[in-house]
């Protein structure tokens, strides 16, 4: 049975994970009670995420990737929405066998964000990231692959921890894109706890960012 110490046990397995494979198995080992232990910690970041989607894509039939897919539970969501083009990469083959069993992405695919992705050019409208720019995963150079994925006028949405926001060059990664004319900033969440029922992740604060693809 989950319980939300057992759910801090795994959160704080991702975060200390020493390499790039040992995050991998975690995630493999822990997706088959992932969602379940997730929402014992009142997790928002999907809620405000889907939000954003409706506010800021307004096509249903828009190409949307989801980087850093998990178990696929913003692609149910937004699939309730009425949004049917989804494309989802995750780093965790667990996780992706989840996402599959949800049966709403037309294409899953096993990469790692930070490295080459297997996609020509501005192949999608609109790219979205929920839970994966935090403490010990996905680098700000993982940006630098999803913006030439996006088309011209495209948006992408992305939630991030504020403990990283400076200290790991996030901030840094896309006011180069701004000053550069590649990216406009749309609209930044307040602050908000994702996990506001974790006894060990209370104090996390994260925001959601939207920036636009202007070049």
């Amino acid at each position: 049975m989950t319980s939300p110490k057992n759910t801090d046990q795994w959160i704080d397995k991702a975060y200390r994970a020493a390499d790039r494979a040992t995050l991998e198995a975690t995630y493999d080992t822990w997706a088959a009670s992932y969602d379940a232990d997730m929402l014992l910690t009142g997790y928002l970041h999907q809620a405000v995420m889907t939000g954003l989607v409706c506010r800021h894509v307004h096509n249903k039939d828009a190409a949307i990737l989801d980087a850093g897919v998990g178990t696929g539970a913003i692609g149910s969501l937004l699939n309730l929405m009425g949004y049917n083009n989804l494309t989802g990469i995750d780093m965790s083959d667990g996780m992706l066998a989840r996402a599959r069993e949800r049966k709403c992405y037309a294409d899953l695919q096993h990469a790692v964000l930070g490295e080459k992705l297997d996609f020509v050019d501005r192949s999608f409208d609109a790219v979205i990231s929920t839970g994966t720019f935090t403490e010990g995963h996905a680098p700000a150079s993982a940006f630098d692959e999803l913006v030439r994925l996006l088309e011209k006028d495209g948006v992408m949405i992305f939630t991030i921890s504020t403990a990283v926001w400076d200290e790991k060059g996030f901030r840094d990664k896309l006011e180069e894109f701004v000053a550069a004319r590649v990216l406009k900033q749309v609209e930044v969440t307040p602050l908000y706890q994702p996990m506001p029922y974790s006894e060990a992740e209370a104090h996390v604060t994260s925001r959601v960012y939207v920036y636009r693809k202007i070049l």
